[in-house]
């Protein structure tokens, strides 16, 4: 590599181990879903090179018998994933992280208009999984508006949708009934926030992330009072469901009430914890249902 003084120079560092892991989560993916699964990988590259070798060397360990799985350079790569989204196909893109970073980004922005309802599901070589939302590139925007008109135009969708696979992690992870119910039942209760459009809107005075955030809660306990599979469950949030929608005026007058005027953090990168609960739940009302869970 040609640099010069003061450059930053980064350099990758591939391990065979992560490799092998990353080609068997390529099979497995191809498996579960039967689209095609591409490598993105540039056999002129001299990097590439050496990975295009390990993924020829790992393929044969696994069943690959019905799977379509090629490797392509990343152009080839793109001109196919691309001619599969215009037909409302999908494609599995296996690529290291910098290129994940690009696509996470370009695709949803494609499909969606904003990166900041895609969720990222990796399981981790060890065991467990991350679970990455994005953030539609505009955090610092919300900050600065939320710092001095007290509205948080945050979305938390991605948040909200990354807690299902998360608990249906736990629940095979751990055979735990509990968390496989509450995931089923924060999928029903994200469709109802979507379909009611409860998201939080641009402008101040009007339902901001907190506002959101009690209607996931009123659609979730709703969701797990109407099912039938626990009735421990059922009986437990019957009534919180019931106390948050007889409330839910109430509730939205005090969330809104909050906004209008600056807020003290108490700090940026290390916000005051006590500053911010005062902050992010203003409302007397919805608190104390929560806490009485």
């Amino acid at each position: 590599q040609a640099v010069e003084t003061g450059d930053i120079f980064r350099m990758c560092q591939a391990k065979d181990e992560p490799i092998a892991d990353w080609v068997k989560l390529a099979v497995t993916r191809a498996r579960a879903t039967g689209s095609p699964t591409i490598f993105w990988l540039d056999p002129s590259r001299g990097h590439d090179t050496e990975i295009i070798a390990k993924v020829e060397k790992y393929l044969p360990d696994h069943d690959t018998d019905g799977l379509d799985i090629r490797i392509m350079p990343p152009l080839e790569a793109m001109n196919f994933s691309l001619e599969r989204v215009r037909r409302g196909e999908d494609a599995i893109s296996v690529t290291g992280n910098v290129l994940r970073d690009y696509l996470t980004d370009l695709f949803p922005i494609l499909e969606l208009g904003t990166s900041a309802r895609m969720l990222s599901i990796v399981p981790l070589l060890n065991g467990g999984g991350l679970f990455e939302t994005g953030a539609g590139g505009s955090a610092p925007k919300h900050v600065q508006q939320f710092l001095k008109e007290g509205h948080l135009r945050w979305d938390s969708l991605g948040e909200y949708c990354a807690l299902v696979p998360s608990l249906e992690m736990i629940a095979v992870s751990n055979n735990n009934a509990k968390a496989a119910l509450l995931a089923e039942t924060l999928d029903q209760a994200v469709g109802v926030y979507l379909e009611n459009a409860r998201y939080p809107s641009r402008k101040v005075n009007e339902i901001d992330n907190r506002g959101s955030t009690f209607y996931l809660a009123l659609y979730w306990a709703q969701a797990l009072a109407a099912q039938d599979k626990d009735a421990g469950m059922k009986e437990r949030f019957a009534g919180v469901a019931a106390a948050l929608a007889d409330n839910e005026s109430k509730i939205t007058e005090e969330l809104l009430a909050a906004q209008g005027s600056a807020v003290d953090m108490g700090g940026y990168f290390h916000a005051d914890e006590t500053l911010m609960e005062q902050t992010m739940r203003p409302s007397g009302v919805f608190n104390g249902i929560i806490d009485g869970l």
